[in-house]
């Protein structure tokens, strides 16, 4: 009966639920603020069946670590705008360092170019190399998200990955979401300790994460790459939009595409 119950628990982890009709959040999809080039990665990145398998909806405060470039910051602000709330939590102008103050300045930049789009954002402070986790009150956020992140932040070590999750779950209400797209490395595949590849364990992260306090809900196959052999020379930035190797094979690894991903939703326990 045990076992019958465990694998019945297990299904349902691994499996997504219907997809919800979300109107607004194709109008933001759909969005002619939108950069051009980052809509022709909506084919590999999968927004709208992404974030409705986290389960967002318009009146949520959500906090979006590590935006980048804000790829994701162009369409859930303007979905967020009316009725809740984006925190873009990554380098801040008021950094102590330098080149991190650098990146913030660029960040903000930009949003303050659009107001329209993005002028009711806010930023919050998340430097892990820093160990800086300034970016929302605890219990405030419904959702935290993160996009192909993860890798990147194994360099600062086991402490401050602990403390970097930590503050998500502080930052989480009860029954908050985090939600979490990696770059997958076939479990037959040996993982280095810092992630050099880009890619990561499934089971690992899901390790990881269950560690800070969370429950794995349900993982979906939506980022999925089966082209995607996750041994490529420079690693996952050998593919595209990245070609780490220039002209290299350049036509093979277009012929991949963007890498194999898992997509993990946890619930803040």
């Amino acid at each position: 009966m045990k076992r019958f119950f465990a694998a019945a628990l297990l299904a349902a982890a691994s499996s997504a639920p219907a997809l919800a009709d979300d109107s607004a959040l194709k109008a933001a999809i759909g969005a002619s603020s939108r950069t051009p080039d980052n809509v022709k990665r909506d084919a590999y990145r999968h927004p709208y069946e992404t974030l409705t398998f986290f389960g967002i909806k318009p009146n949520m405060t959500v906090v979006e670590l590590a935006p980048g470039g804000g790829w994701y910051t162009e369409i859930l602000a303007p979905y967020l705008r009316d009725q809740g709330k984006l925190i873009a939590a990554g380098a801040t102008p008021t950094s102590k360092s330098p080149n991190t103050a650098k990146a913030g300045e660029r960040f903000k930049a930009r949003l303050d170019a659009n107001p329209t789009v993005y002028g009711k954002v806010q930023l919050g402070a998340f430097e892990p190399g820093n160990g800086v986790f300034n970016y929302a009150p605890a219990g405030s956020a419904d959702m935290v998200l993160t996009f192909r992140n993860l890798h990147n932040w194994t360099e600062g070590g086991d402490d401050k990955l602990k403390a970097l999750l930590a503050s998500v779950h502080a930052a989480l209400k009860p029954g908050g979401v985090f939600g979490v797209v990696e770059h997958r490395l076939p479990a037959s595949k040996p993982q280095e300790a810092k992630a050099s590849s880009g890619y990561m364990h499934e089971a690992y992260v899901i390790k990881l994460v269950e560690g800070a306090g969370f429950k794995l809900a349900a993982k979906s196959e939506i980022n999925a790459n089966p082209k995607d052999t996750a041994d490529h020379k420079g690693g996952v930035w050998a593919l595209p939009p990245t070609y780490a190797n220039k002209d290299e094979d350049r036509a093979r690894y277009a012929a991949i595409g963007e890498s194999d991903r898992m997509t993990l939703k946890f619930v803040k326990q």
